[in-house]
């Protein structure tokens, strides 16, 4: 049974939604669940600021309503946290949310966190579908994070690691650029000019990434 919190005590679908993830931390831990699975101290050490008594009992609360489930990796006694199907049906509310929160980012402060792993959400919060090209892969490295953008048949998925093929353009940058340049504070130009963004491939595929991307028109 699903411990005892407060609710709004509203018969409403946004209502009862808010019930479960409305907590502060919860949508930013189920942000990190849905950029792969992770074992309790990389929870932590993405959430800083959390703490460790409350991180458990938001996990407690996540696993109790169906969103997050634990499993041990095959062979070893560890232990990492997942969205079960349920939780990854938060995955397009995320991107909504982190699409709109985007136009909301000032200047970064010297304080503020920003975490590489969090580029494969933002990329997939800005990209546009219906802006898909050619079938062609486009891989970045944030700091010290690898992931790429997947075209095949007009869908587009984006995944972490390297690619399994060529890709057609290769984007090196750091956390900072990258979250500046898709809240639209960075101009992608001034970006490269400065060697903040550095783009290896063909001027086709760079324009048709920033396309994807909604950098360019």
């Amino acid at each position: 049974m699903a411990q005892q919190r407060r609710n709004y005590g509203q018969y409403c679908g946004l209502a009862g939604a808010l019930d479960v993830i409305g907590e502060r931390w919860t949508l930013l831990i189920i942000r990190e669940l849905l950029t792969g699975s992770c074992r309790y101290n990389e929870l932590q050490g993405n959430l800083p600021g959390i703490g460790t008594n409350l991180l458990a009992e938001r996990l407690k609360f996540l696993m109790e309503t169906g969103l997050v489930r634990q499993r041990t990796l095959p062979g070893s006694k560890v232990k990492t946290y997942e969205l079960t199907e349920q939780g990854e049906g938060l995955r397009e509310t995320v991107l909504a949310l982190a699409r709109w929160g985007l136009g909301l980012l000032g200047a970064p402060r010297a304080e503020d966190v920003v975490r590489p792993r969090w580029g494969v959400l933002a990329v997939e919060a800005m990209v546009d579908p219906a802006a898909a090209g050619p079938d062609e892969v486009y891989e970045f490295h944030v700091d010290d994070d690898t992931f790429h953008v997947d075209v095949q048949d007009g869908e587009v998925k984006v995944r972490h690691g390297t690619p399994d093929t060529e890709p057609a353009l290769v984007v090196t940058t750091d956390a900072v650029t990258f979250v500046e340049i898709g809240s639209g504070r960075l101009n992608p130009l001034e970006a490269t000019l400065t060697r903040r963004l550095i783009m290896e491939g063909g001027e086709d595929a760079v324009l048709r990434c920033s396309r994807l991307l909604g950098l360019v028109g």
